[in-house]
């Protein structure tokens, strides 16, 4: 009989060497498809409004948070005999004299700086609790429905009804000392509505998803489902819309100062300043416009860096 050994092994070298080169056409294998908050990453890295935004915002928070590695003067020190009124002495950069002194003779370039502080602290604290408080209320009222969903419609719908700056000023007027927690409390109060809203539709959309009902049948708590399943998928928007109003909220602050009743001395804040300042726009508009253009530069920053995130989160803007 033949040697079979022989054919046996000469006709398995070549199927060995001929499945090499079918798995080298073939390619690596496809990667993990990117989730959308990666995707969103991916976005707004190549984004130049989200990257000058958050350049802003980092300079700003830094500012607020560290304002003595931009100034060693007090924002509180005057010395009308010296300074009223001292125009700017843009050679001086940084300094004290910088941008001029106020009416009280206190440097607007350390007013610049540590009232970044108090505008950005009620900005950020107020976005925070009105998005807690919309989300939780959205929540509940868009997944159980009924006569919850009723209720708190309504709730939403009253509050929804109430001018803003108006609700707000109604509000500070009943305190004697209006410091940055009672502004930020009076803000929370009225602010909710609009995120509750987007909560809620986004609710009603995502627990007739699959998964959800796929959840339900196998008999996950209500808390498991919300917290795992459904606020995961509809907190997107809900970001969207906090970080555009983010914005809006220390521009509200801005004009609640300025109106007198915001935050008040010996509170530092550009609102303040800006009150402080409008009877001297003819002799000496400096003093109103520097605390101004820092409201305006802070507020577009916030809103650009809202706009980028929305950009990369909402699909139908691509």
């Amino acid at each position: 009989m033949p040697d079979t050994t022989a054919l046996t092994k000469s006709t398995d070298v070549p199927a060995a060497v001929d499945q090499t080169p079918a798995a080298t056409d073939a390619g690596p294998a496809p990667g993990k498809p990117r989730s959308l908050w990666s995707d969103a990453w991916h976005d707004l890295r190549r984004n130049p409004l989200f990257l000058i935004s958050m350049v802003l915002i980092l300079l700003l928070a830094i500012m607020a948070i560290f304002p003595g590695l931009f100034t060693s003067a007090s924002p509180r020190d005057a010395n009308l005999a010296e300074h009223y009124l001292q125009h700017p002495n843009w050679g001086h950069f940084f300094a004290p004299d910088w941008l001029g002194y106020d009416v009280q003779g206190r440097s607007i370039y350390a007013r610049v700086v540590y009232g970044a502080r108090a505008s950005i602290t009620v900005g950020v604290v107020v976005t925070i609790a009105v998005t807690i408080t919309g989300l939780v209320i959205g929540m509940i009222a868009g997944y159980f429905g009924g006569w919850i969903d009723t209720i708190l419609s309504r709730i939403t719908d009253v509050f929804f009804g109430v001018p803003f700056i108006v609700g707000a000023m109604v509000i500070l007027t009943t305190f004697e000392e209006r410091s940055v927690w009672v502004v930020i409390l009076s803000m929370a109060f009225l602010g909710w509505t609009s995120i509750a809203r987007v909560a809620r539709g986004s609710v009603i959309t995502i627990k007739q998803a699959d998964y959800v009902v796929a959840a339900k049948a196998l008999g996950a708590s209500t808390t498991r489902i919300l917290t795992r399943h459904i606020l995961p998928n509809a907190i997107a928007p809900v970001i969207v819309v906090a970080t555009i109003a983010l914005g809006g909220y220390i521009a509200a602050e801005a004009t609640l100062s300025f109106l007198g009743i915001g935050l008040a001395e010996p509170t530092v804040s550009w609102g303040i300043d800006v009150s402080a300042a409008k009877d001297q726009l003819r002799n000496a508009p400096y003093v109103l416009v520097i605390p101004s253009v820092m409201v305006s530069i802070t507020v577009l920053s916030f809103l650009m860096f809202g706009d980028a995130v929305r950009n990369a989160l909402d699909p139908k803007m691509r």
